[in-house]
């Protein structure tokens, strides 16, 4: 079947009122497909959900151990933060320590998600930064990569060595050639790939202690940076970092914009990727949710789980007025 496949329903009392559907990826360490829903050769840009992979040239070009990178600063390097203090802080003492500034980011300022950062904000009748930007650990990853390089200042550019690093191992991982790319909200190139190309990375990632290449050891890095912090790698709150806690270690995930979402899935060797057709957040943290607890690493029973699964909705006077749950035979 190569049309996306219903995947998460919302139900207002005894009516189905909404459906999304989407394509689903599971796959093993061999590259091969272990089970997939809609057409897992579809063309997709993974937005946030492929930064792990942007961030292996951080560690492989030496620049991390040069510059004392902790696994905090590789969380923050995946990282789609809420713009709190312990993401921003941390970033600028991450920018200090390259002698850098707000003003070397190429990525933009946001208003942060996290309501405390962006009630001072409001108080205080500031603006926000490009710290507060939701990618700026990613991009405080691009500059010490950067500097490391000796590259100019715009290393956003598709044509810069940061971003040429990036695609070298998006394609490597993938065991793709990129059909092209998208410019994401934070300015920097998006690879495209096919829904299972991101699947096998993630399951590159999931295997990477099996091996003992750089490349591999670097990935493996990186994921358990993730599931060490995952406060880091999104907030308080927020599906990734929920999730990731309720899983105990044994998961990385992380979310992309446009309602993508990945799973590394160390103990089984095996990667996820998943996009909702209509990116609708709240239908792909349900519906990656549903794909976790099918595989036994997420307990359906959970209370982080039932925040996205099977989750009651409530109206503004706290009445229970339907459900978000997993489409019927979709799991």
């Amino acid at each position: 079947m190569t049309q996306p496949v219903p995947m998460t329903e919302i139900w207002r009392g005894p009516f189905l009122e909404s459906v999304h559907s989407g394509h689903a990826v599971i796959c093993d360490d061999t590259g091969q497909i272990v089970r997939s829903w809609g057409d897992p050769h579809a063309t997709v840009l993974p937005r946030s959900s492929s930064k792990m992979v942007q961030a292996l040239p951080l560690i492989t070009s030496g620049a991390a151990a040069k510059y004392g990178l902790t696994s905090e600063h590789l969380a923050l390097a995946c990282a789609s933060h809420n713009g709190a203090a312990i993401h921003t802080d941390r970033v600028k003492a991450w920018l200090d320590h390259l002698g850098l500034s707000d003003d070397d980011f190429r990525c933009g300022p946001q208003m942060p998600n996290d309501p405390p950062a962006r009630d001072a904000l409001i108080i205080g009748d500031d603006s926000p930064c490009q710290m507060h930007n939701n990618c700026s650990g990613k991009h405080s990853g691009f500059l010490t990569l950067n500097q490391h390089m000796g590259g100019n200042a715009e290393y956003i550019e598709v044509d810069h060595p940061v971003q040429q690093a990036c695609l070298a191992a998006f394609e490597e991982t993938t065991g793709e050639t990129s059909p092209g790319y998208g410019i994401d909200g934070c300015s920097a190139p998006n690879y495209a790939s096919s829904l299972l190309g991101m699947a096998r990375s993630m399951a590159w990632f999931a295997s990477a202690a099996d091996r003992s290449d750089r490349q591999s050891a670097a990935a493996e890095q990186l994921t358990t940076a993730m599931i060490k912090h995952p406060e880091l790698v999104a907030g308080e709150g927020r599906a990734c970092t929920e999730l990731m806690r309720a899983m105990n270690g044994r998961v990385a995930i992380k979310t992309g914009a446009e309602a993508f979402f990945i799973a590394i899935i160390p103990e089984k060797r095996m990667g996820v990727a998943l996009k909702v057709a209509d990116g609708t957040t709240r239908a792909s943290e349900c519906a990656i949710a549903a794909i976790l607890v099918e595989l036994g690493v997420l307990e359906a029973d959970h209370p982080a789980t039932r925040k996205f699964m099977n989750a009651p909705i409530l109206n503004r006077r706290g009445i229970d007025t339907g459900m978000i749950k997993p489409a019927a035979g979709f799991i």
